[in-house]
């Protein structure tokens, strides 16, 4: 089942000369820091080298757990059908952006949990609750040429494309809705509405709470 675009930038000039002026020491990295109500940071968003959300990828504290959102056209691959697959659980597989792809091989680990976002519906929503089953493995269709996501440049030896297990956890009660996502403070920096084109990404602590507050409202 398959759900699923780059930022360039020039390397600064050098220029010559017989004076320079002294040089500032590095503006230290931004984080943005959200705080929980216990004290500890929830961000996963900014570092120098990662971009917006580069906390996704660096280490973890031990038993940590961190959250991400995957999107699904349901007249593709519904909510409903993965919680009647076998042990409610689905390889995640046909994403074919690099990002999608860099969170979805590089961030997941196993007992993460995400969300299950119906897109291209009416109405778009978050309509359930997943969890890694399976971290990332090579995603044996880009190397099936009869596939839709057949990847000519993809090999089992050296393989672009990954799938992770998820697995159906939780329905919820009332699906959050796009338009709520849009209109909730808490959430006017989510992944999901800055880089809504990508079929998998991150979601902070803070933000998932306040989806789960709104699910269950």
């Amino acid at each position: 089942m398959a759900r699923a675009k780059r930022k360039t930038g020039k390397l600064p000039s050098r220029s010559t000369g017989a004076a320079k002026k002294p040089t500032r020491a590095a503006a230290p990295a931004k984080t943005r820091p959200a705080v929980d109500d216990d004290g500890s940071e929830t961000s996963q968003f900014y570092t120098r080298s990662g971009g917006p959300w580069g906390k996704c990828f660096l280490p973890r504290r031990h038993g940590e757990r961190r959250y991400w959102l995957v999107k699904s056209e349901p007249a593709e691959y519904s909510w409903d059908q993965l919680w009647a697959a076998p042990q409610r659980t689905t390889h995640w597989d046909g994403v074919r952006n690099h990002a999608a792809r860099n969170f979805l091989r590089d961030g997941m680990h196993v007992n993460d949990q995400v969300f299950f976002y119906h897109s291209m519906a009416e109405p778009a929503a978050i309509v359930g609750i997943c969890e890694v089953a399976h971290e990332a493995f090579p995603d044996p269709t880009a190397f099936d040429p009869a596939h839709p996501g057949f990847d000519p440049d993809s090999s089992p030896a050296k393989p672009t494309w990954y799938v992770v297990n998820l697995r159906a956890v939780e329905s919820l009660a009332h699906p959050v809705t796009l338009a709520m996502i849009k209109r909730t403070k808490a959430l006017k920096q989510m992944a999901l509405l800055r880089i809504g084109r990508l079929s998998v990404t991150p979601v902070t602590v803070a933000e998932w709470k306040a989806i789960l507050a709104l699910a269950r409202a």
